[in-house]
């Protein structure tokens, strides 16, 4: 009686002792080797996983540090120029420091100068809506207004204002990780150089239509004059498909485009009100603009 209870207890502890050994034996063949430094990096990493460096998350963004021979390409938004200087210690390396940036909203086609001519009744997500038709007024290019850029921020950097149906970003929160930058379905977000003050000058237009047709279906659409190329004495603006692009990088901040506008296209936002005379030059949408914006513009 005990034999036949001892014999089943003996194989099976021989199977096992086998099984064992194979799958010791074979995870040491099809073992990963996986560098420590790479707990060392994502633990210097502010671990938001937004994104924002283009990697799925801050483990496979460390990952990607620790393998690459150098930092070029590689950058965390969201810890900026202190995340990589301490990463760049761990790895022995030297960090390039890279300007803060800022997302702004190429668009101030708000509900005042871009009057809706239908109602859309559909799934409320930008998305969707972009791929069904063309808007809910007569520009195909502006925001929809329906906060898919809103539902993607994860650090509360963007709120819908209600009274204008656009998205505003709060500069002091915005981490520039551009998941804003992605959702937009009409390329509305632009990451900017962040200026001290919180101050931008930038063309809040995307209409790629003519003057005239721009005109009608916002008042303060872009279209196409160049007055403000030709008055840059940086050559920071060019001019492309009937748009103006101000770039953040070339642009000094001295506002002589802005007062060249005739429609308010340029915006210039956190600096003081303007004590000068306002030229002959600037169309009554900048005049009436002057006159309320105050420091915000």
């Amino acid at each position: 009686m005990t034999s036949t209870i001892l014999y089943p207890v003996i194989a099976l502890s021989a199977l096992g002792l086998l099984a064992a050994v194979v799958l010791y034996l074979v995870a040491q063949r099809f073992r990963v080797f996986e560098d420590p430094r790479i707990d060392e990096v994502e633990e210097a990493l502010p671990g938001a996983n937004c994104g924002g460096c283009g990697y799925a998350g801050c483990r496979n963004f460390a990952e990607a540090l620790v393998n690459s021979e150098s930092f070029e390409g590689l950058y965390c938004p969201v810890g900026g120029n202190e995340t990589m200087e301490a990463v760049a210690r761990i790895l022995g390396r030297e960090s390039t420091a890279k300007e803060p940036q800022v997302a702004v909203l190429r668009c101030n086609g708000s509900c005042e100068y871009r009057p809706k001519i239908n109602q859309y009744d559909g799934v409320s997500s930008c998305a969707v809506a972009s791929a069904l038709y063309g808007g809910d007024t007569g520009c195909q290019y502006g925001c929809l207004g329906l906060g898919d850029c809103v539902e993607v921020c994860t650090f509360d950097a963007l709120h819908m204002d209600p009274v204008t149906g656009l998205p505003v970003v709060d500069d002091d929160k915005c981490t520039a990780c551009g998941a804003c930058v992605k959702a937009c379905p009409r390329n509305l977000f632009e990451l900017r150089k962040r200026w001290k003050g919180n101050k931008k000058i930038y063309v809040a237009c995307m209409n790629e239509d003519k003057g005239g047709i721009a005109r009608k279906n916002c008042s303060v659409a872009c279209i196409g004059c160049a007055k403000c190329f030709k008055v840059c004495p940086y050559e920071a603006i060019t001019m492309n498909n009937n748009l103006a692009f101000i770039d953040s990088y070339k642009c000094k901040l001295c506002r002589k485009c802005v007062l060249e506008c005739p429609t308010a296209s340029i915006l210039e936002i956190g600096f003081p009100p303007r004590k000068e005379k306002t030229s002959e030059g600037v169309g009554e949408a900048r005049i009436e603009k002057e006159k309320t914006k105050g420091t915000d513009a």
